[in-house]
C-alpha cells in the first residue's frame, strides 16, 4: 500500500510552554529557551517516525498559541516601576515576533483579577478546546499535537478521539530550583494516542532523541 500523507495541527497552551522555556533557561543545564522555530520540525520528524511514513509526507497545516495577557491597568499594578514594566512588555513583544515569523496564530485572552487582587488565567483552556474541535471538524486533521499538561483537556481529547483524529500529547514534568513542580495529568496521558514525555526525550542518552531535542532550543 502506498503511504498516505499526514496532516497535523498544533495547539499550544502558551502559559505552560512559557514556564517550560523558563525552566530550561534558568533551572536546567542547557541554559537555553525553547525555540518556536524548532517545534514544528521536531513534531514533523517525530510523527513521521512514529507513524512510519516518510518525513516529506507529514505536513503541518495549522498552529495556534493560546495565552492570557495582562491589561495595561493590571501591568501598572503588578509593575509600578516603569523599568520593570518595560522589561516585561519587551519580553512579551519578542514572543509575539517569534510567533509571527513562524506563522503561529496567537489567541490572547484577558487575565482576570480575583477577590484577593491576584491576577489569574481563566478560560483559556476552554477557548483552546473550542478552537481545536471546530478546526478539526472543518479541516479533518489526521493528528492533533497538544502542548499541555492539565487534566482540563481530557474532554477535548476524548472528543477528538471520537472524530477519528489521533492526539499526540507533548508535555514536560519538571521541578524548578525554587521547588515548584509541574506534573502531566495521568488522566490526560491515558486518553492520548501518543504521549511524548519531553523531559525524558531531551535528557535522553539516545543519539536519535538528542538530535531531535536539539531542534527545540535556541542556537
Amino acid at each position: 500500500m502506498p503511504q498516505q500523507p499526514i496532516r497535523f495541527a498544533v495547539f499550544l497552551d502558551g502559559n505552560f510552554l512559557y514556564r517550560v522555556s523558563n525552566f530550561y533557561k534558568f533551572d536546567h543545564p542547557r541554559g537555553k529557551r525553547i525555540a518556536f522555530n524548532g517545534i514544528l520540525p521536531f513534531l514533523t520528524r517525530k510523527i513521521a517516525d512514529t507513524e512510519r511514513v516518510e518525513e516529506k509526507l507529514v505536513h503541518s497545516v495549522e498552529s495556534h498559541w493560546f495565552k492570557g495577557r495582562m491589561t495595561m491597568n493590571q501591568l501598572y499594578k503588578k509593575y509600578p516601576v516603569e523599568q520593570d514594566r518595560l522589561r516585561y512588555l519587551e519580553s512579551e513583544r519578542y514572543v509575539d515576533d517569534a510567533l509571527m515569523f513562524e506563522g503561529i496564530t496567537q489567541h490572547s485572552f484577558p487575565l482576570r483579577m480575583n477577590q484577593l487582587g491576584e491576577i489569574e488565567e481563566k478560560g483559556i483552556d476552554v477557548w483552546l478546546a473550542n478552537e481545536a474541535l471546530e478546526l478539526t471538524y472543518l479541516k479533518k486533521f489526521d493528528v492533533v499535537a497538544l502542548v499541555a499538561c492539565d487534566s482540563d483537556f481530557v474532554s477535548l481529547v476524548r472528543k477528538l478521539n471520537g472524530m477519528g483524529t489521533k492526539v499526540y500529547l507533548i508535555s514536560w514534568d519538571m521541578t524548578s530550583t525554587n521547588g515548584n513542580e509541574t506534573r502531566t495529568s495521568q488522566a490526560l496521558i491515558n486518553e492520548c494516542h501518543e504521549y511524548l514525555p519531553m523531559h525524558e526525550i531531551i535528557d535522553s542518552r539516545d543519539s536519535k532523541n538528542r538530535d531531535m531535542a536539539d531542534l527545540l532550543f535556541l542556537k
